[in-house]
């Protein structure tokens, strides 16, 4: 049987316990993940791409240890479908946190599909408990002191702390 290999983008500024939770439930449903970084020149991330690389790397070397999937991170600038075609993915992951989550990735979902119909798009459902968690909201409570080891890996919470001491 041919390997089956989806492809999970994200911004990932910084990850949390959401991507983590998508990451871990795709590695279990393909024999092969790539969690690619999406950059966006017109945006300004607070974290560097490598330093997102790395996080990421810290993040699913256990998940690929614990699931035999093989996760691979790679960084792009163009469209998802590109990037899909590029690693030889046919399955897009995308994660769900709320009904207006479903709104943009249905719409997403149809404009990818019209674009590269070959390439499907998977939406796994936040599990409960992580449906509140975004990067925006980490990036604010970390930047006011607050602690967001609630939200984010450990590893995570620690470059955020280094990160806003030094400001």
């Amino acid at each position: 049987m041919p390997m089956k290999t989806a492809l999970y983008s994200g911004s990932f500024d910084p990850p949390t316990f959401g991507h983590q939770d998508v990451i871990a439930r795709a590695a279990r449903s393909f024999d092969r993940l790539v969690v690619a970084l999406g950059v966006h020149h017109a945006k300004k991330p607070l974290f560097s791409a490598d330093d997102r690389l790395a996080m990421l790397a810290e993040l699913t070397t256990p998940i690929a240890a614990e699931t035999g999937c093989r996760i691979e991170t790679t960084v792009y600038d163009g469209l998802i479908v590109d990037a899909a075609r590029k690693v030889g993915a046919q399955v897009i992951v995308r994660g769900l946190r709320n009904v207006t989550d479903f709104d943009y990735e249905a719409q997403m979902s149809g404009m990818n599909g019209a674009l590269a119909p070959e390439v499907d798009t998977v939406l796994f459902l936040t599990r409960p408990g992580l449906g509140h968690i975004t990067s925006t909201f980490v990036r604010q409570i970390a930047a006011m002191g607050g602690d967001v080891s609630a939200f984010v890996p450990p590893a995570v919470a620690d470059r955020l702390r280094l990160l806003y001491a030094s400001t």
